[in-house]
């Protein structure tokens, strides 16, 4: 008969470091994803070798991990660039993340989980710790962990999933925002800008949630996208169209508060 594993062992087992092509593909990640390395930018091996202390190999290997992920791609006659983000991708990944956030909203709002409240409490809090480092690096990825927390208030495993899977696509739209509107907030200004969503949701005020969710400062960077941008569709141009619509007459709205 086998014997069952010692618990107290298992504890004390030493786990092997994270290799350097693992480190490399998390530092290359986060250039993308804060916008160090933007859709379009080329890759250059070389200035990424003295950049992140890592010789050829490693890095090659992290650059195809990305590839996987879709953030890298390769450009003839121009090697490896950030994966470009058209409008018609723009269109594609807001609204479907708009249209899971208000579903998660109707269907967990009121809260019915001490447990997932206290999710979003400290979600809300890691935004607060995170606004408030040198220069804001981890503001988009405890933004989207926030946002992630408020889909899991309805206690949908698939609709979390659905919206878990996009995480790299809407962090790098996080991370365009948060650029656009750096002129306008501080990243402390920007974490304070997620308070009222908690408050309502601890208020248990579902229109109020889902009307503040969806006009929460997140579409600033949509306002510079141009009808005639590269990457159109017919159906992007009628959403930007409406987008641009919505916040022009919000802005009306706040001018006569």
């Amino acid at each position: 008969m086998t014997a069952a594993p010692d618990p107290v062992s298992s504890a004390r087992r030493i786990e092997a470091p994270p290799s350097m092509s693992v480190l490399a593909a998390e530092a290359l990640r986060q250039m993308v994803l804060n916008g160090e390395l933007r859709p379009g930018d080329r890759v250059i091996e070389n200035r990424l070798t003295d950049q992140l202390g890592v010789s050829r190999p490693p890095l090659r290997e992290a650059m195809r991990v990305l590839e996987q992920e879709g953030l890298i791609v390769q450009v003839p006659r121009k090697g490896a660039v950030v994966a470009p983000v058209t409008p018609h991708d723009i269109y594609e990944i807001v609204s479907l993340r708009e249209e899971i956030e208000q579903i998660a909203v109707r269907l967990g709002v009121p809260v019915r989980s001490q447990a997932r409240l206290d999710r979003l409490r400290q979600a809300f809090a890691d935004v607060e710790a995170a606004a408030e480092e040198d220069g804001a690096p981890r503001v988009v990825e405890a933004s989207f962990a926030f946002h992630l927390a408020i889909v899991g208030l309805a206690g949908h495993r698939r609709l979390e999933d659905v919206y878990r899977s996009l995480s790299l696509q809407m962090r790098m739209c996080m991370a365009m925002n948060r650029r656009a509107r750096a002129g306008i907030e501080t990243a402390r200004q920007d974490a304070a800008r997620h308070r009222p969503l908690l408050d309502l949701v601890e208020a248990g005020d579902v229109e109020a949630m889902a009307h503040t969710l969806a006009h929460h400062g997140q579409r600033t960077y949509l306002l510079s996208i141009e009808d005639d941008a590269e990457g159109h569709s017919p159906e992007s141009r009628a959403w930007f169209a409406r987008i641009r619509q919505d916040e022009e007459e919000a802005m009306r709205r706040d001018g006569h508060r």
